[in-house]
């Protein structure tokens, strides 16, 4: 029989980290004034890491000491990543989608590709679920959903289920990881109570007790009630009992609903998420999209601009130019996707196109004319690419907001010159008929 006690070798070796003992490498990681300076194994560095094994292979010593300068990585980062390196750990709950975007990219050069895998997939579901929570929840996948991306899930100010419904998938969720409880809730005993609130001792605080209807508190939460601490149960009585009572529980606020614009042609507005566009940018972006000479007028949108990503809010397709505020974008009617090997995929569509938006007679439309380069699927450290007519690529490691424009595979060029440019805010809008 083979042991395997691997949190222990896990904790052994972050300790190490930490107390630094015997070490024989230091790195510098940042730029002034936030440097943080790691006192690191060369042995581990060398095992665990292909970008620290080529590092260390030509490396030279000072005092017996190996100095390594990383200065276009945050300290935040490579934090994250030393830790890796040391633990095999990485817990994302805690961190914004940004702060895991710029990860993905950093690990994605340190060669980390089955870490890289797993956090893109950890990235699919918080960004894309949280909206439409049915695709997993419904699924029969479901109950193999990592504790992790579970919880993150259930922190979501914006996951878009009624509060009654996440209780019944969580408590669904915990019976699945809870050997032997039986079917018949009236047959329970205490144990398996225990049983099953230990296994969902990390989901239930995120649980907005105090926004389920007292219906749904006496159907749905009473039967399981020995599940949660007494004193939250107590207080879960006495906000219906006596509302205005005050009580020891946090409440959390209301889960934030999505915008839902109106479903008529006819609408006198519709407001734009957007901190780019204006509606009337969404009229005449609506009208390229139909092919229409005559711009549509505002109230008579065919289109609702759903806003999936934001720059400066989650890290990753409509751009502004820092300094010139130039408003630049493109137009995909196929989906975006990370293609399977190391190399950049194209894709063919007719209906593509990239633009600059300035006043309506002067916006500049430029239709794809060589089809089958239309789009390109790039690597995981490149975001949105329109042929060579616009693009965000990475020229240097550490910069993820460096985009391109040049004129080869659309009409016309939507920039006076043919540059590198720094941007200062881009969005991603998913575009549906309404």
């Amino acid at each position: 029989m083979s042991l395997k006690i691997l949190d222990q070798l896990s904790q052994d070796f972050t300790q190490l980290l930490e107390n630094s003992y015997d070490y024989n490498v230091v790195i510098e990681v940042g730029k002034q004034p936030n440097i943080k300076l790691y006192k690191a194994h060369s042995a581990i560095l060398y095992q665990r890491s292909l970008y620290f094994r080529q590092k260390l292979t030509n490396a030279t010593k000072k005092n017996n000491v190996i100095e390594f300068k990383i200065p276009n990585l945050s300290v935040q980062t490579f934090d994250i990543i030393i830790r890796y390196i040391y633990s095999g750990i990485v817990s994302l709950e805690n961190f914004e989608a940004a702060t895991i975007f710029d990860l993905l990219i950093d690990l994605n050069e340190f060669q980390f590709i089955e870490l890289v895998e797993r956090i893109q997939a950890y990235l699919l579901i918080i960004m894309l679920l949280g909206f439409h929570p049915s695709m997993i929840f419904n699924s029969d996948d479901f109950k193999t959903l990592q504790e992790n991306a579970f919880i993150a899930l259930l922190k979501q100010d914006d996951l878009q289920m009624e509060e009654s419904e996440i209780w019944d998938k969580v408590i669904l969720w915990g019976k699945a990881r809870t050997p032997d409880l039986p079917s018949n809730l009236e047959v329970w005993t205490d144990e398996n109570f225990k049983s099953l609130k230990a296994t969902l001792q990390h989901c239930l605080p995120h649980i907005r007790y105090f926004q389920i209807p007292s219906e749904d508190v006496l159907k749905k939460i009473k039967p399981y009630h020995n599940i949660l601490e007494k004193n939250i149960w107590d207080d879960i009585l006495a906000k219906y009992l006596a509302p205005n009572v005050p009580i020891a529980s946090l409440i959390l606020p209301p889960r934030k609903k999505a915008t839902v614009q109106l479903p008529s042609r006819k609408a006198s507005i519709i407001t734009p998420s957007s901190s780019i566009i204006t509606l009337e940018h969404i009229a005449e972006l609506s009208s390229w999209i139909d092919r229409r000479s005559k711009i549509y007028n505002t109230t008579e949108i065919p289109y609702e601009f759903k806003l999936l990503l934001r720059g400066s809010r989650d890290g990753f397709t409509v751009l502004k130019i820092d300094s010139t505020n130039e408003i630049l974008g493109g137009y995909n009617l196929l989906i975006w996707k990370v293609p399977n090997g190391k190399y950049s995929e194209r894709a063919t569509t007719a209906d593509s196109f990239i633009f600059s938006l300035k006043n309506r007679n002067q916006s500049i439309l430029s239709r794809v004319k060589d089809e089958s380069t239309a789009i390109v699927y790039g690597k995981i450290s490149q975001g949105p690419i329109f042929g060579n007519g616009l693009g965000m690529g990475r020229r240097s490691k550490s910069i993820s907001k460096e985009w391109y424009s040049s004129e080869t595979v659309y009409e016309k060029p939507i920039r006076n010159i043919d540059a590198w440019f720094f941007i200062d805010e881009y969005e991603v809008f998913q575009i549906c008929k309404i």
